[in-house]
This record gives structure tokens, C-alpha cells and sequence, in this order.
């Protein structure tokens, strides 16, 4: 039987917003599902239910006339986006014919689950949950996913929405120094229409900027904006 795999959205070609590939021409592919219910997540959708009748049962053939059909010969980088991806052993076939293709692959995930396929994504981000998303991050779990991961694709990203958060995520680095690090600023402005959306982030970001400055311990990271939010606020499909 061919494997399946839960699709709720393909889009692009789009740029990449977050982590070490920010800026990056992609495709996306978004899979349902997660282990984890974070209180500011922008992707709820993927598993509180909501969506439950969008999702699409696709073989690893079909995603992949899916994105040529939207995004044609303009892409060469796709990323699995999610939920948590990392949940699914079946993406492997998927990711066997994106490496068949000559496509890059980009993933993210929090490292509380590891499959064998993430050892042939490019663009590997692992994204530890601060304490403000409410959830308990397993740093030996964190450190078992790591550590069967391939290190050269590899670098660590938090998102940090206050000074508890930072402190997490400096925890976080100095746990994993020889990883390359993101620090990115949390949005928590999630309705679909906010007033001067760009504006309170980019004061949030200026406010992350200005931490680290003065912080010696945060001497190597990137700290990012979430910069497709900057340009298209809490739109979905771009």
C-alpha cells in the first residue's frame, strides 16, 4: 500500500520567514497534526479540529504534482511546514522523490520526535518551546532528537515573546554552543486584521535587538523578525 501522508495546504512560490533559510525562495507543504498545543501558535489550525474537513490523504506523487502545478518551474527548496511534521514517518517518500528531484527541503520542528529522514533535510530548524507557550520542553528528549540529527544541516531557533522566554533561550544556547543560533521575535497579534501590525512588531523586534546587545552570553546568535508577518501580517497561503 502506498504510503499517505496529511496534507492541509501547498502554496508558493513564497519566501521563507523564519530561521536560518529567512528570506529564501520556497514552496510549502503543510501537514496536520502536533504534539504540542502552544498558546500563541499562528498555525492552530493544523490541530485544534477547525480544519479537520480540509484535510488531504496524499501520496508523496501527489504532493509533488501538486507543487508543480502551482508553483511550476519556479522553485528548487520546499518546506515542511506544520503542526509537527516530525510526527510522520511516512514523509519519507516524499522526501526520497524531493531528493530525486534535485529539491532542497527545509523543515522545522521542537525536538520532541525524531525520524530517520530528518538526516536528509537541508535546512533543519529546531525550535524549543519557551516557557510563555505553555508547554514543558523535554531537554533530554531535546537532547535525543539532536543528537541523531545530521549537525552540518542543522542550527537551533526560540522565539521569544518576553525576558522569561530570553532566558530560556540563552539556557538553550549555552546548552548547544557549537549549533548555530536563532533568536526570533514572537508575534502576539493573531487576528486577522491588526492595526498597525508591522508597527507593534517591529517595536517588539527592537526590543529583542536591544536585550541581546547587552547581553555577553548572546554574543553568537541572528536575531530575526518573523519577516513574512512583516510584510503580510496573519495572512494565510503566502
Amino acid at each position: 500500500m502506498t504510503a499517505k501522508i496529511p496534507v492541509l495546504e501547498i502554496f508558493g512560490p513564497t519566501i521563507q520567514g523564519e530561521g536560518q533559510v529567512i528570506g529564501r525562495k520556497t514552496m510549502f507543504v503543510r501537514t496536520a497534526g502536533c504534539d504540542f498545543r502552544c498558546s500563541w501558535c499562528d498555525s492552530k489550525f493544523t490541530w485544534d479540529g477547525s480544519m479537520r474537513d480540509e484535510i488531504e490523504m496524499l501520496t508523496a506523487e501527489d504532493i509533488w504534482q501538486r507543487l508543480k502545478a502551482i508553483g511550476g518551474d519556479c522553485f528548487d527548496h520546499v518546506t515542511i511546514s506544520g503542526g509537527n511534521p516530525a510526527l510522520l514517518k511516512n514523509l519519507q517518500s516524499f522526501v526520497d522523490l524531493c531528493d530525486a528531484q534535485g529539491i532542497q527541503l527545509a523543515l522545522e520542528t521542537q525536538g520532541t520526535k525524531f525520524q530517520p529522514w530528518m538526516r536528509q533535510i537541508h535546512d533543519l530548524t529546531i525550535s524549543p518551546k519557551p516557557p510563555s507557550s505553555g508547554m514543558d520542553q523535554d531537554l533530554a528528549q531535546l537532547d535525543n532528537v539532536i543528537g541523531q540529527c545530521n549537525p552540518s544541516s542543522l542550527s537551533l531557533k526560540v522565539v521569544v515573546f518576553d525576558e522569561t522566554d530570553l532566558a530560556f533561550a540563552q539556557k538553550i544556547h549555552k546548552r548547544y554552543p557549537d549549533l548555530s543560533f536563532y533568536l526570533q521575535v514572537g508575534n502576539p497579534y493573531l487576528e486577522d486584521d491588526v492595526e498597525h501590525h508591522t508597527e507593534r512588531l517591529l517595536t517588539r523586534y527592537e526590543w529583542l535587538i536591544d536585550h541581546v546587545m547587552t547581553n555577553p552570553e548572546l554574543n553568537r546568535v541572528h536575531v530575526l523578525p518573523q519577516l513574512h508577518t512583516l510584510l503580510w501580517s496573519n495572512l494565510k497561503g503566502v
